[in-house]
């Protein structure tokens, strides 16, 4: 069997949505079909038929809430084909970005119901702030935190406008955010660098930046009138890289992480300090199972992201 105390959960961000993800547990687990009832009772609409609809699922109101139901959907499948539907003990976990409220919900910390609205809220709050304020992000490809931050700082004060490192995801790949003007500056800059590639993302909502910091407010209110509970297991925080043990600290990191950096490369250290050796990423892709590989060879990731890939999990368990 899986030795749970060297185990951390991972959960996935915008960005890895696709179209029917976690239906297949759905159609298979009375618990998953549980979890998309209770988001249609919160809505108060058939928000499970999202899922099927990839336009629909791209609207950032629409992406944050799926990802986190998606995420508890693979949690759910996985407690029940391993252990009768209660809940597992793994040694810690954590979210990127967004995920990091499906990783609290899965530590006992966020209750699915406040979880849902609070999810759909950092969304439409998002997208109302990108909407307001047009921003942009671009990964750079080949370069390190430390000289992506300097460029960004250097952008910034030329254009007069807000460009920062968003996300360090794993070494030689970081995401700026901000400015769309200054955004391109940083790009430039990064070339004259050398930095060998710079890529436009398609969004235009400048997460993780200044450009969110009307949505920060309003959201910072939101959590005031949630109750948060001590986690069953440390949740490691994405703007500290430390774990989350308190609800002062998790009411803290989630008022910063709008407008803070996701220090994923740090997350995921932190993770392996603990003991941490086999990485189980619940949700849909593989996106974090791949940046774990460029973080560190000698950890272990393993997506579930599928009735495939699950069952394919519980025969390695099965035979171990």
């Amino acid at each position: 069997m899986i030795d749970w105390s060297r185990t951390a959960l991972l959960f996935p961000g915008q960005g890895s949505q696709t179209a029917g993800m976690a239906l297949d547990f759905k159609r298979e687990y009375e618990a998953v079909a549980a979890l998309f009832e209770c988001a249609d009772r919160i809505y108060g609409e058939p928000f499970s038929r999202i899922f099927e609809d990839a336009t629909a699922l791209d609207q950032t109101e629409n992406t944050q809430p799926a990802l986190y139901i998606a995420g508890l959907a693979a949690l759910r499948a996985l407690e029940a084909a391993l252990n009768n539907g209660q809940p597992l003990a793994p040694l810690a976990a954590a979210g990127h970005s967004l995920g990091e409220f499906t990783a609290l919900t899965a530590a006992g910390a966020l209750s699915l119901e406040d979880g849902l609205r609070l999810v759909r809220l950092r969304g439409q709050l998002m997208a109302r702030a990108g909407a307001a304020q047009r921003g942009a992000m671009a990964a750079l490809l080949g370069a390190d935190a430390g000289q992506v931050r300097a460029i960004c700082e250097r952008a910034s004060a030329e254009i007069g406008a807000p460009v920062v490192l968003a996300n360090d995801n794993c070494p030689g790949q970081v995401v700026i955010s901000g400015a769309e003007n200054a955004v391109e500056a940083a790009i430039a800059l990064a070339k004259a660098e050398g930095i060998k590639r710079a890529v436009r993302l398609a969004v235009s909502v400048a997460a993780h930046s200044p450009l969110m910091a009307s949505a920060a407010e309003a959201f910072r209110d939101a959590l005031s009138r949630i109750t948060f509970r001590a986690p069953r297991f440390p949740v490691i925080g994405n703007t500290t890289a430390a774990p989350l043990n308190t609800p002062e600290q998790i009411v803290a990191e989630l008022s910063a992480q709008l407008t803070g950096s996701v220090r994923w490369t740090e997350s995921v250290r932190a993770l392996r300090a603990l003991g941490a050796q086999t990485f189980l990423e619940l949700g849909a892709k593989d996106v974090l199972t791949g940046l774990l590989r460029r973080i560190d060879r000698d950890a272990e990731g393993i997506p579930i992201n599928d009735m495939a890939t699950l069952s394919a999990f519980v025969e390695r368990c099965a035979a171990q």
